[in-house]
């Protein structure tokens, strides 16, 4: 498995802050659930910035609080 990035954690973070489900996520935000799969595991460890954006849009959350 790769190695989790900063950005996969803090999706992951706020999605079970907000008390979503990985297929709750990917409905919201137009992103297959696939995709959320593979970022949150690791292995997509650069997603594109409009996915990026999309998932924060989606979780109501700015690009910064992603990053950190």
């Amino acid at each position: 498995m790769s190695k989790i990035t900063t950005i996969a954690k803090s999706i992951k973070k706020y999605r079970k802050e907000k008390g979503l489900s990985q297929d709750k996520l990917a409905r919201l935000d137009d992103v297959s659930h696939a995709t959320i799969v593979k970022i949150e595991s690791g292995w997509i460890q650069s997603p594109t910035i409009n996915t990026v954006q999309k998932i924060a849009k989606a979780q109501n959350i700015g690009l910064k609080d992603l990053m950190k």
